[in-house]
C-alpha cells in the first residue's frame, strides 16, 4: 500500500511536469512581412516561447488591395504540438473563403517555416472585407487548445481603380475604403481620377507657399497654422487607420515636400543644466526673490522624505494677496537636493503660454528656499484622477471621455509650444500637471516630483532616478531626448488619463522594459477607450522617433476626436 502511495504521489508529480516538458512554440510575422503591413522594420510576435501576446492579437490590421497574401512564420522546439486553423470570409461575394497552403490539421513543424493565408478578391465591387483566422495550437497541454484568433481587413477593388463617392464623381480622400456590399458607379473614373489629382497638388502647392511666407515674416502665426502635413493627418484620425496612416503620409510629404519649408523648429536645447553651481541657479531667481515676511504657509497639499507643497498666501508687489503652490524642502534635505529644487522649478522659465505653469517668485532667505508657483484649486493632476477613480461618493467630479480629451487637448497644445520654443520636457506625466475647478490644466516642472511620486522613478543601476516606464526606447537605452521622446511620454500620459491616474506597465520590472519595448509590446487598451483614441495613443509608440508624430497633429487628431464626441453627447 505504502509502495502504491508512492507511486501515486510520482505520477501525479509527472503530471504536473508535462506541461513543462512540451517545449517552446514560437509564431510571428517577419520584419519583411511588418514591413509590408505597417511600413516598421521589426518582428512582431503573437506567440513567442509558448508566451501569447494578446495586445498584438488586439489590432485588426488592414491589408491594402495590392497584397493577397499574409504570411505568418512558425516553429516548434518539442515534436507533438498539434494545431488546428479555420478561415473565414465575412463577405465571399466580394472576397472569396481563404485559403491555406497547408493542411487545416497537423503538427507545428520542428524547423522555421512559413505558412500563406491567399486573400482573393472577386473583383466585383469597392469594397473593405472581415477575415477571421482561427488557430488552435497546443502550447500547454496536449489536451487542451489555445485559441488565438487574427483579424484582418482585406480592400478589394474593382480593377484596382479609386473608390468613388457615389453621386458626388469626386475621389474620397477622407476615408481610404469604403464598407458595405454596394457596388458603386466608376465611370469615366480615369479622368477624374487625374483631375482630381492635379488640383490637390495645387491645392497642397498653394498652401506650402502661403505656410512659407507666414514663417517668414511672422513667428507668432506659426502658432495658428499648420504645416502641409498637418493639413492631411488629421483626416485619416477619423477612421480606425491611425495608427498606420499618419506615418505613412507624415513620411510621404517629409520625402517630397521638406525641401520647400525651413525648419519648423529651431534646435532643441535641454533644460535644466544640471551642471550649472548653486550660485548660478540663485542668481537666475534674483529678480523675483521675495522677503520670507511676505509668504504665508498654509495647508500641506503633498509630502515626501525631504520635499513639500503647500498652499499658501504671498503679498504681491500691488499689496494683494494671491494664493499659492508653494515648493520647499524639510530640514533633512541635502544641499545637493536643495539645489535640484532649484534648477527643476526654473526649468520653464521665460515660457508663456495659458497651459504652462511657471515659477513666479522664489525665497531665498533661509537654508529652506522656497519656489512659488501660481495656485489651481485641483492641485496635482495625477492625485486629482485617482481621487475620481478611487471615490464610491459623489465627493469627486465624474470625468466624461470628452473631458479626458479635452484635458489631453489642452496639454497637447502646451508640449507643442514648448517644442516650438525648443525645450524638452523629458518628464512629461500627470504627476508634473496641475488642474483647477474649470478642468484647465497646466504642464509644470517636474521640482520634488522624484519624491512625491517615488513609485514612478527606478535606478537602472546607473545612480539616477528615471522615470522608466514613460520614457522613450531611445531615451530609455541611450538617454537621448528629443520632442520625439516627448511625444513618446505624452502617449503614456494620455493612457493615464484614460485609466484615472493608474500606473502604466504595473507588471513589468523597470529592468526589462527595455527588451519588453523592443519586442513591440506596449500598454494595452484601457476598458472604455475608444478605438480611435488608442490608435492615437499607440501613435506616440512606435520605436523610430521620425516615425512618431508631432504635437501639432496629435491635437488636430484630438480635437476631431473631441469635436466627433460632441456630436454624440
Amino acid at each position: 500500500m505504502a509502495m502504491n502511495g508512492a507511486f501515486l504521489r510520482i505520477l501525479a508529480l509527472l503530471g504536473m511536469l508535462c506541461p513543462l516538458a512540451r517545449g517552446s512554440v514560437n509564431l510571428y510575422l517577419s520584419g519583411d512581412e511588418v514591413k509590408k503591413l505597417l511600413g516598421l522594420t521589426a518582428d512582431l510576435y503573437y506567440v513567442r516561447d509558448n508566451q501569447v501576446n494578446s495586445y498584438a492579437l488586439k489590432f485588426n490590421l488592414p491589408v491594402p488591395a495590392d497584397i493577397n497574401s499574409l504570411h505568418f512564420t512558425w516553429r516548434s522546439s518539442m515534436p507533438g504540438v498539434r494545431y488546428r486553423m479555420s478561415l473565414l470570409s465575412e463577405n465571399t461575394r466580394i472576397l472569396k473563403k481563404p485559403e491555406t497552403n497547408i493542411s487545416l490539421a497537423g503538427e507545428v513543424p520542428l524547423a522555421e517555416s512559413v505558412f500563406r493565408v491567399n486573400l482573393t478578391c472577386s473583383g466585383q465591387s469597392n469594397a473593405e472585407v472581415g477575415v477571421h483566422i482561427q488557430l488552435n495550437v497546443t502550447l500547454h497541454s496536449a489536451q487542451n487548445y489555445t485559441v488565438l484568433n487574427f483579424r484582418r481587413r482585406k480592400m478589394c477593388m474593382i480593377n484596382d481603380e479609386p473608390i468613388i463617392k457615389p453621386g458626388t464623381g469626386s475621389v474620397n480622400n477622407s476615408s481610404p475604403i469604403v464598407r458595405g456590399e454596394s457596388d458603386y458607379s466608376v465611370s469615366n473614373s480615369t479622368s477624374v481620377f487625374y483631375i482630381a489629382v492635379g488640383v490637390a497638388c495645387t491645392i497642397i502647392f498653394l498652401i506650402a507657399m502661403a505656410i512659407a511666407a507666414i514663417n517668414v515674416h511672422s513667428i507668432k502665426q506659426n502658432d495658428r497654422i499648420r504645416t502641409a502635413t498637418d493639413n492631411y493627418v488629421p483626416r485619416s484620425c477619423r477612421t480606425r487607420y491611425s495608427l498606420f496612416l499618419i506615418c505613412s503620409v507624415r513620411k510621404f510629404f517629409i520625402k517630397n515636400l521638406a525641401h520647400w519649408f525651413p525648419p519648423a523648429y529651431p534646435s532643441l536645447r535641454r533644460y535644466p543644466n544640471m551642471t550649472e553651481p548653486v550660485a548660478d541657479v540663485r542668481s537666475q531667481l534674483s529678480d523675483i526673490c521675495i522677503q520670507r515676511t511676505e509668504v504665508t504657509l498654509g495647508d500641506v497639499l503633498q509630502e515626501g522624505t525631504f520635499g513639500r507643497i503647500y498652499h499658501g498666501i504671498v503679498v504681491g508687489e500691488d499689496r494683494a494677496e494671491q494664493e499659492v503652490f508653494i515648493k520647499t524642502v524639510t530640514d533633512q534635505a541635502s544641499e545637493e537636493q536643495v539645489l535640484l529644487l532649484l534648477r527643476e522649478s526654473c526649468m520653464l522659465r521665460g515660457v508663456h503660454h495659458r497651459h504652462v505653469q511657471t515659477i513666479t517668485y522664489a525665497c531665498l532667505d533661509d537654508g529652506r528656499p522656497m519656489t512659488i508657483f501660481p495656485y489651481l484649486n485641483h492641485g496635482n493632476l495625477k492625485v486629482f484622477l485617482k481621487h475620481c477613480r478611487a471615490s464610491e461618493t459623489h465627493t469627486h467630479q465624474i470625468l466624461s471621455t470628452q473631458d479626458l480629451v479635452h484635458l489631453a487637448i489642452q496639454i497637447g497644445k502646451a508640449m507643442q509650444y514648448l517644442g516650438k520654443r525648443g525645450v524638452v520636457h523629458r518628464d512629461l506625466a500627470t504627476r508634473n500637471c496641475v488642474l483647477d475647478e474649470g478642468l484647465n490644466v497646466k504642464v509644470t516642472d517636474n521640482a520634488l516630483a522624484r519624491d512625491l511620486f517615488s513609485g514612478d522613478y527606478h535606478c537602472l543601476g546607473d545612480n539616477e532616478n528615471r522615470p522608466v516606464k514613460w520614457l522613450a526606447i531611445e531615451s530609455l537605452v541611450d538617454k537621448h531626448f528629443s520632442s520625439a521622446s516627448d511625444v513618446w511620454a505624452f502617449g503614456v500620459l494620455l493612457w493615464e488619463l484614460m485609466t484615472l491616474g493608474q500606473t502604466p506597465y504595473s507588471d513589468i520590472d523597470p529592468f526589462e522594459m527595455a527588451s519588453y519595448l523592443r519586442d513591440g509590446f506596449r500598454a494595452p487598451q484601457p476598458i472604455n477607450c475608444p478605438d480611435e483614441l488608442f490608435a492615437i495613443m499607440a501613435c506616440c509608440w512606435a520605436l523610430s522617433p521620425e516615425e512618431r508624430p508631432k504635437f501639432a497633429q496629435l491635437t488636430a487628431c484630438l480635437q476631431e476626436f473631441h469635436k466627433a464626441l460632441g456630436l454624440y453627447i
